[in-house]
């Protein structure tokens, strides 16, 4: 069965080792085969990558697309060691991350991954309200 991917005007997506990118009208493509294929919103620059959980999801793209996944194991295992004894609590959705890795389902984990980050954005943002209202707390 073919993958449909449907791209608006200028839209890109990585398949394989390629980087496509749309003409200037909708196009609809049937993609058969097992190359990797990456969505332009799916896709995390190195740059963006300014948080932890980022760089997981980093890696785990990286690990997707490579041809050779095993070169960024050691790099991805050191920054989930990082993150899990800064926050403890990531423990379920790193767990999640690596299942799909290990069942060799590398997009499920890219969307895990994701997930990993969604927590990450809530843990900072309750951390920054507590502390903006202890400090409000403190002023009074």
């Amino acid at each position: 069965m073919a993958l449909k991917v449907e791209l608006k005007p200028g839209e890109r997506f990585i398949l394989g080792e390629s980087v496509i990118t749309n003409d200037d009208q909708r196009t609809r493509l049937f993609i058969e085969g097992s190359a990797p294929i990456l969505r332009e919103k799916d896709v995390m620059r190195v740059e963006e990558a300014n948080s932890p959980c980022q760089k997981i999801y980093l890696l785990v793209q990286m690990m997707y697309l490579s041809p050779d996944p095993i070169k960024h194991h050691d790099t991805y295992f050191t920054v989930v060691k990082e993150v899990q004894e800064a926050a403890p609590s990531t423990l379920p959705y790193i767990d999640a991350v690596n299942r799909e890795i290990l069942n060799g389902a590398m997009y499920k984990a890219l969307k895990a991954a994701k997930k990993l980050i969604q927590y990450e954005a809530e843990l900072i943002a309750g951390t920054l309200a507590s502390t903006s209202e202890e400090s409000s707390a403190n002023e009074n």
